[in-house]
């Protein structure tokens, strides 16, 4: 008796030291196209073995990671693969018992026009045999004839009924089952096998164990958000991104973190090869022309393939996850603040991280030779921290203005435009346009273009006003450019652009402002100048 209790006793803590548990996703470190996962089991006390399930197996075994809490020792960790019959998540299963029910229904109703065709055939049947020329009549008086009709009237007419609504009732299933078909072919991931991963542990007291493992087909992008406000000269700037993913399991309520850094790529880095400088001694011009080849450029070394586990290798369909633009040198992070739920259907949602107010000193820009009118900008220093190149959508004093991109990188103050000012008219007027010769002894072309730029502004107050004026820059001793101004421009290379000239000032209420811009371009009789108006 003593021995039977031991065995048992034994043997329930073997069982209790064995635990299998479906882990959770608690966290996310989302990159450009790839996600390092992280999953959280609560271990207990005197446990074993710690069993893992319900894993896709579209992951790379290499890269998981096992690490707990204090008082737990993690020993060896074994996968899995094994072909599941549940759904990958939950909108899949969804869609599946959608699907299901509908089919169903479509059986339902083939039963019901089976019924009908039973009384339809019963009826036919009757009817031939009651017509029929060759059998004896039972005599049947006008009473019981008017019956016997009106019940096989009404009986083929249910039947009948009953029939073309069934195909009614199933043509319109057939749409639904087909628009759910659709979806969740589109969600599905393409990898339908499960993995399991089973640890060994020495748990000397509870904690949490996490389990951590990277997959592709997910990704963010960097966006922006500025809003104008034109009264306190003010722009509100807000950071977010786009995200989403579709690696075949959902995001329930998960932290994330966005990394700019790039797992995917090869961590090594190019080694230089030697440059190697080979003589060749002259030849004749004639054998060179009869026997030398055509001169082709050596073809680039194929790049070194990049060998893909099969576990990596399902990719979803037609998927693109979003991806930063440029890579800078160094990976930075970006904590959400709050917790993300992104389904695994490759829906795009945008997360917003942090907002700031920077005063910027508001202006008219116009650059009456490309278009005639004024558009708002706004500018100020770049706000400290990583930016990185991505889409802004712009705001004036509360009405969306448009979209743009972003270049952060160009320099280090930002410049944004919020829509065109319809209280600024820019008019353009040619006064002189006239090709000919100058010169005495040496004749060369000339071109002169002389335009006069007039501005008027509408405002109720004054309004600092920025004209710009591209002026022809020559590239060759030949051509010689002549410009005059009847005001001399405040800034000769307009933010470091070769030739792009403009004027600053305040424009006040109901005034007009004339700019005048001269060009005398000469190059040789011979010849000609491409870019010439």
């Amino acid at each position: 008796m003593l021995r039977r209790t031991s065995a048992l006793f034994s043997l329930s803590c073997l069982i209790t030291n064995a635990f299998a548990a479906n882990a959770p996703i608690t966290a996310v470190v989302l990159y450009p196209g790839s996600a390092t996962i992280e999953r959280t089991a609560q271990v207990s006390a005197g446990m074993t073995q710690l069993e893992i399930t319900g894993l896709p197996a579209n992951f790379d075994t290499q890269t998981i990671r096992v690490q707990a809490d204090a008082g737990i020792q993690v020993g060896q960790v074994t996968t899995r693969d094994a072909a599941r019959t549940e759904s990958a998540s939950a909108r899949e299963a969804e869609l599946e018992a959608k699907i299901q029910v509908l089919e169903d229904k479509v059986a339902l109703l083939d039963v019901d026009a089976r019924s009908a065709a039973l009384v339809q055939k019963y009826l036919e049947n009757l009817n031939s045999a009651g017509t029929a020329s060759d059998r004896q009549q039972p005599v049947v008086d006008a009473r019981s004839m008017a019956a016997m009709l009106d019940a096989i009237q009404r009986g083929g007419s249910d039947a009948f009924t009953r029939m073309h609504k069934a195909e009614v009732q199933k043509r319109e299933i057939a749409k639904q089952v087909e628009a759910l078909q659709r979806d969740l072919a589109r969600l599905r991931s393409g990898a339908r096998d499960g993995r399991q991963v089973t640890v060994q542990l020495a748990a000397r007291q509870a904690g949490a164990l996490r389990l951590t493992y990277q997959v592709n087909n997910a990704g963010w992008k960097p966006t922006y958000r500025a809003m104008l406000n034109s009264s306190a000269s003010t722009v509100e700037l807000e950071r977010l991104a786009t995200v989403s993913q579709k690696t075949g399991e959902d995001w329930s309520s998960v932290k994330l973190k966005l990394s700019t850094g790039q797992p995917r790529q090869s961590p090594q880095a190019v080694e230089p090869r030697p440059w190697l400088l080979t003589y060749q001694k002259p030849v004749a011009v004639q054998l060179e022309r009869a026997e030398r080849p055509a001169f082709a450029s050596a073809p680039a070394p194929a790049p070194a393939p990049v060998a893909a586990t099969s576990a990596m290798a399902g990719q979803a369909d037609n998927f693109i996850p979003p991806v930063i633009e440029t890579r800078g040198s160094f990976a930075t992070e970006f904590d959400v603040p709050s917790r993300v739920t992104l389904p695994a259907d490759g829906r795009e949602i945008s997360v917003a991280l942090s907002a700031q107010v920077v005063p910027v000193k508001q202006r008219l820009r116009t650059s009456p030779r490309i278009e005639k009118a004024a558009v708002v900008t706004a500018e100020a220093a770049r706000p400290d921290g990583v930016w990185l190149p991505g889409s802004i959508q712009l705001f004036r004093d509360g009405s969306y203005v448009g979209a743009a991109q972003w270049n952060t990188q160009r320099n280090d103050k930002f410049t944004f435009a919020f829509g065109r000012d319809d209280l600024i008219r820019v008019s353009v007027d040619r006064v002189k346009e006239q090709s000919g010769t100058t010169g005495v002894l040496t004749q060369q072309n000339e071109r002169v273009l002389a335009d006069v730029y007039t501005i008027t502004s509408f405002h109720k107050k004054p309004v600092d006003l920025l004209v710009l004026e591209a002026s022809p820059v020559s590239t060759s001793e030949e051509v010689k450019v002549q410009a005059s101004f009847n005001v001399p421009p405040t800034l000769d290379t307009w933010e470091r652009r070769r030739g792009v000239v403009g004027w600053e000032s305040v424009i006040a209420p109901n005034q007009t402002l004339k700019y005048s811009v001269d060009y005398a371009i000469t190059y040789p009789k011979e010849g000609f100048v491409r870019g010439l108006p």
